[in-house]
């Protein structure tokens, strides 16, 4: 082994590591997608993650936030919209 190559290893707390909602968001992506809110969220998960893989927390943190508000918005619309679907079906019998 060369003695010039050296390695960092970061150790990383749980506790101070945010989610970055990935499942969630793919989840809505695939079965949720209204308002394209589930991809967005996709998009800002995926960004969180790599922001915690860089080790910037701070950075992770605000775009796990804005991932699980689209994810929130994502899954209130998709019920919203299923809920009138049944109305107006129920109602054209």
């Amino acid at each position: 082994m060369d003695s010039s190559s050296k390695s960092t290893v970061i150790n990383i707390s749980s506790s101070d590591v945010p989610k970055d909602y990935v499942t969630w968001s793919t989840f809505n992506t695939v079965f949720m997608n209204s308002c394209c809110l589930g991809f967005l969220a996709y998009v800002f998960s995926v960004k969180s993650r790599d922001r915690k893989m860089a080790g910037d927390v701070i950075g992770a943190q605000g775009y796990a936030t804005t991932a699980k508000r689209l994810n929130i918005g994502a899954v209130v619309v998709s019920i919203i919209t299923f809920i009138v679907i049944i109305i107006i079906s129920t109602q054209r019998k």
